[in-house]
């Protein structure tokens, strides 16, 4: 009987990336010479405060900083990111135990789950979702149980209605507020009913608090942690990417529980020798050095979201103004909805020479939407929502 050798049954599982569709047609147009607004990837266009990089070039010209590392960051990284959790949450972590440092918040999710999820397990997971959410389950042979959320879902409803169909019960629950896609905001006593499910249901919790730092009009995002007796179920992900503008350094944390920490801490021993020792030096610095530029970081965001949101408004189409992210979540307008998003996204591409996100690569339940990305200046902001009005045929 013929073998296929190159039949890979983990990418099988995979669908089709949708952004990549987008992203082609992109590509296409501005090698066609077209000028394209680019509010698709989250992927931050401002550099690091300087101080942060000239922390990482000083430490490059030490000859002993380009060795092998740890895989789980030096101890100074780890104990950074505690007394960061301690001055802005309250929350008191071990760095030896409760924290370990990860190439990026992404890489340290997906090794965290292979570590944990056996072939088989049920995981909940929001839909829509950051895709390495739910597909990284998949990667590890789990299942996934979907908790559908938007405006006009009682997520904690859907939650309670989403364990009692699985079978087997959920081993897991994913949680990502602020939320990417959707931007949905939680308050501390949000994490205090999950907590107490998981509890009383043996369920893990992973919080992905990637957009911990970039809110708006005094919004605060809390972390799980703070809720009471997190820590016997929790773990949450902290990114440097968003916070200090520094995606490409690849630069995370996990915090929390202990059992949860050692096994992705043994996970990756047999994977990497951690990030650039120079990284994680200048990574300190940015944790526990000056934090003036953060805040600068945070209301560029917030100007970018007032230009975007007001532009549309003005123009006819009413969309949600977020209070965290780097995004805006936008319901497609009516009389464009039955095009879908991914038909939408081209059609905004095509006519208005802007790139956007499709709802439907984050999950079924967001193909009524598109992801804004506020990654482009003012100035090119305007010139994506004349187009936009052009387009739509909105406004004046």
């Amino acid at each position: 009987m013929d073998v296929d050798i190159f039949d890979f049954q983990r990418i099988k599982r995979l669908p089709t990336y949708v952004f990549s569709i987008v992203n082609d047609l992109k590509m296409e147009s501005r090698r066609a010479g077209e000028d394209i607004v680019d509010l698709g990837m989250g992927n931050p266009d401002q550099p690091p405060p300087k101080h942060i990089t000239d922390k990482l070039i000083e430490a490059a010209q030490k000859s002993n900083n380009h060795r092998y590392s740890v895989s789980r960051g030096i101890f100074k990284l780890r104990e950074a990111i505690c007394k960061r959790y301690q001055e802005r949450y309250g929350v008191e972590l071990d760095p030896e135990t409760e924290a370990i440092a990860t190439i990026g918040s992404k890489e340290g999710y997906a090794h965290l789950v292979l570590a944990i999820v056996n072939p088989g397990d049920m995981v909940m997971c929001p839909n829509p979702a950051y895709p390495i959410h739910p597909y990284a389950v998949i990667i590890a042979g789990g299942h996934i149980q979907h908790i559908p959320m938007g405006p006009d879902e009682d997520f904690f409803k859907n939650l309670t209605d989403a364990y009692k169909r699985s079978w087997p019960r959920p081993k897991m629950m994913i949680l990502n507020f602020p939320n990417n896609p959707t931007t949905a905001c939680v308050e501390v006593d949000f994490f205090e009913n999950i907590v107490q499910f998981a509890r009383e249901n043996k369920i893990i919790l992973i919080q992905d608090l990637a957009y911990a730092d970039i809110a708006f009009d005094g919004y605060k995002p809390p972390s799980i942690l703070q809720a009471p007796d997190a820590r016997d179920v929790a773990v949450e992900f902290y990114s440097a990417s968003k916070t200090f503008n520094m995606p490409g350094w690849r630069v995370g944390f996990c915090v929390g529980n202990s059992k949860i920490i050692h096994a992705l801490t043994r996970m990756k021993s047999y994977l990497d020798y951690g990030m650039f020792q120079p990284i994680q030096i200048a990574a300190t610095v940015a944790l526990t050095g000056p934090q003036d530029e953060v805040e600068q970081i945070r209301a560029l965001y917030q100007t970018r979201r007032d230009v975007l949101c007001d532009g549309l408004e003005r123009i006819g189409w009413q969309i949600h103004r977020p209070k965290a992210t780097m995004f805006a979540w936008a319901a497609i307008p009516e009389e464009f909805k039955e095009m879908g998003s991914l038909e939408f996204s081209k059609f905004l591409l095509r006519e208005a020479k802007v790139a956007v996100s499709p709802g439907i690569g984050f999950g079924d339940f967001g193909d009524e939407y598109v992801r804004i990305a506020l990654i482009e200046n003012e100035h090119r902001l305007r010139q994506g929502i004349r187009g936009i009005r052009k387009a739509l045929n909105l406004g004046s």
